[in-house]
Order: structure tokens, then sequence, then C-alpha cells
């Protein structure tokens, strides 16, 4: 995938997320698990940007790994709402895959990016 499909995904990605916190309850628990989501599911974008503007191949690479830690993160949070039976099913499920999706695209993309044992030495 070229960089700006994968920023467009980590977009509607960040949309998705935006819906399934909207309809969380306004409960402490709804609240808390809002407020997680919410973080770790609208930076995935703003992190990808920073890495396709990075100074060096070592930032590039950490600010990606960055990128996939909050789409992990995010992607936890969605299954435990999914699990907890807070949002219906319909509207997490497309989340909770794309972001499976993003983060085999990203850790795949970080993997590719990185040296390999004969261009370190």
């Amino acid at each position: 995938m070229k960089g700006d499909d994968i920023a467009e995904r980590l977009i509607g990605f960040a949309v998705l997320v935006i819906k399934v916190v909207n309809s969380l309850p306004d409960t402490l628990i709804g609240r808390h698990l809002a407020g997680q989501l919410l973080r770790a599911g609208t930076s995935p974008r703003a992190n990808y940007e920073e890495a396709r503007g990075a100074e060096s191949k070592r930032d590039f690479l950490h600010k990606l790994g960055i990128t996939l830690k909050e789409l992990q993160e995010s992607r936890y949070w969605l299954k435990v709402i999914r699990r907890s039976e807070l949002v219906p099913t319909p509207l997490v499920e497309p989340a909770v895959q794309e972001a499976d999706e993003l983060v085999r695209i990203i850790g795949t993309s970080q993997r590719t990016a990185r040296p390999g044992p004969q261009q370190r030495g």
C-alpha cells in the first residue's frame, strides 16, 4: 500500500473510533473506555504523519513503532468494548477488523523498513 492510502485508512479508522466512543454509555466505565479509546484511536494518523516526515531511518522506525503501538492499544480497547457488549456489535466489529488490518500493514511496513543483518554492520 502507498503512504497516502494508509494515511486515508488511518483517518477512516479514527472516524470509526469516534463513532464507537460516541455510542458508549455515559457511565463510569463508559467514560473510562471512551477516554482510553479516543486517545489511542485518534493518534495513529498523527504519528504516521510524523513518521512520513522523519529526519532519518531510525526516526522513521521509531515513529512507525509508536503508530503500531497505538493501533494495538486501540484494538485491545475495541475488543474489551465488544466483549462487554456496551456498544452493538455491528458498530464495533468494523473498527476491530480495521484495527486488525492496520496492525498487519504497519507491522509489515516496520519489518520491511528495518535494516537486514547484512546492512547493520
